[in-house]
């Protein structure tokens, strides 16, 4: 059996930051006699802040960390305030009785463990007792638990990876948030306010909620919404003179696709929340090919390809001269010139040359078939057009055509059902409109077939529909001749989708 580390186990991310800690502490509200919760306590940061600020108070906490649990012990000994537990919060039964008699304390705070690891023999425990919940991020499971955990009208303040607001994994987290609490308010602000911390995430959040029993009250609840910090000292001052303040209404955010939780400025939310259409409706948007084994069957045309230095460079008398005029393409090529093109991610806008190549023998095709780790996906779209949208990109979504070739799992897909819409396609998704809609969606880099799916799909009429085709097959021309296009012509592009879709 292998033995994790400490920190892999645990995730103790202590919450160092003054201004951090006070502006959690005053978001708590706490009043004289009140029953706080700490659920997982580390270092004992909050519970220096609440007695500090008010004596009167009774703090339970639990900590699993050994090593913490006796720090704390001996940090509390006399203060008859605090009792420390040695217990697990997501499998304790006494708090267990708790939640299911409708909560006990009346204010809760944390910093939660952020993607803890879970052995599967507790992973599989844990989906017994959250049966709708995403359980290999333990963050949310402390959410949800701690929610139930809270009397009516108790106050909630976490600190947790944005995460929860727009992946489709945490859907049933924001159904149950959305109509249990009320949201008072979210801080989103850049997780390197904390350096030399991999958080393994880009953004946190800062969460404050009261508890309701009224679905109809919890919809119809306003909830405030805080961006653009540039430092984290400016959670502790009320000035918010740099910040962009959101007030979105929770029924809004329920009616949601998956009940997102969509941040933006107005205009992208009108334009979101008015078409009928989305990408998904006029499109397929699948993932491409894994080989299982990419070191073995992959090649690079040259050592100066991105990461190719990683992999044999392709002996071009290996390269298939025509794949296209094979019968049974699907089913691999009998001959020793076996390598064919595949497209793989990168931030390469309209036209992706060919510089990575995949072994496609009879041998090689059965593997790909037939091996565990191996995916032989969405084949019905290989060697087809479409346009590929990279899983990961950075500031902004770029998109390459697909012209009768392979594509891999890095690669989201796009094939419309109409093939005279390929170009203008193209065009939306390389252009700033799609990237500031897609981010609206989905903040990360992850750009998923499902948020693609998402995104809103408007038709031009004819006329601009051919200027855009137009600009597009010359910028097309010119890059396949190994040229530059003409700046214009994106310029002229990205104008008419932008004034198309207003934003």
């Amino acid at each position: 059996m292998v033995t994790k580390p400490r920190h892999d186990i645990y995730q103790p991310y202590y919450t160092t930051s003054k201004a951090l800690v006070k502006y959690m502490v005053e978001s708590l509200s706490v009043t004289n006699g009140m029953r706080i919760f700490e659920p997982c306590a580390g270092n004992g940061v909050f519970i220096d802040a609440l007695i500090e600020k008010i004596s009167d108070i009774t703090v339970e906490a639990f900590e699993l960390d050994t090593q913490a649990v006796a720090a704390l012990n001996k940090k509390y000994a006399i203060d008859r305030r605090i009792t420390i537990n040695h217990c697990d919060t997501l499998t304790d039964d006494m708090l267990t009785l708790y939640a299911n008699s409708g909560g006990y304390f009346e204010r809760i705070i944390a910093n939660p463990p952020y993607g803890a690891w879970q052995d599967y023999d507790k992973r599989k425990d844990l989906k017994k007792l959250y049966p709708q919940m995403y359980v290999k991020e333990t963050y949310a499971l402390f959410l949800y638990r701690c929610i139930q955990l809270l009397k009516e009208h108790g106050l909630l303040v976490f600190i947790v990876p944005d995460t929860f607001l727009h992946l489709h994994s945490h859907t049933l987290l924001r159904k149950f948030i959305l109509t249990n609490t009320k949201i008072k308010e979210i801080a989103l602000f850049p997780s390197s306010f904390f350096p030399n911390i991999n958080f393994g995430y880009a953004n946190l959040s800062i969460i404050t909620l009261e508890k309701s029993y009224r679905p109809e009250e919890c919809l119809a609840n306003q909830v405030r919404v805080l961006t653009g910090f540039r430092q984290v000292e400016e959670l502790e001052t009320a000035k918010y003179r740099s910040l962009k303040v959101h007030t979105l209404k929770q029924e809004h955010i329920f009616n949601t696709s998956n009940h997102a939780f969509v941040v933006s400025d107005s205009v992208v939310l009108e334009c979101l929340d008015c078409r009928d259409k989305k990408i998904g409706d006029i499109a397929d948007c699948v993932t491409g090919l894994y080989s299982g084994n990419d070191r073995r069957f992959l090649r690079p045309i040259s050592s100066q390809v991105k990461n190719g230095q990683h992999y044999p460079v392709l002996a071009k008398e290996l390269i298939c001269p025509d794949y296209s005029t094979i019968d049974n393409i699907l089913h691999g090529i009998a001959d020793p010139a076996s390598f064919i093109p595949i497209m793989k991610g990168g931030a390469v806008k309209y036209f992706k040359p060919d510089r990575w190549y995949i072994d496609w023998s009879t041998g090689a095709v059965e593997f790909y078939k037939t091996d565990k780790k191996a995916r032989f996906q969405n084949s019905r779209y290989y060697f087809t057009s479409g346009i590929g949208v990279p899983m990961v990109s950075s500031s902004y979504v770029t998109a390459a055509l697909i012209e009768n070739k392979l594509f891999d799992q890095s690669i989201v897909g796009v094939f419309p059902h109409n093939s005279e819409w390929i170009y203008y396609l193209l065009a939306f998704f390389n252009s700033p409109t799609c990237t500031k809609l897609l981010r609206a969606i989905n903040p990360s880099a992850n750009n998923s077939a499902n948020y693609i799916k998402k995104l809103p799909f408007i038709l031009p009429k004819e006329p601009i529909l051919a200027s855009i085709n137009q600009a597009v097959c010359a910028i097309l021309a010119a890059l396949k001749n190994g040229s530059h296009y003409k700046p214009e012509d994106e310029f002229y592009i990205n104008q008419l989708i932008c004034d198309l879709y207003g934003c």
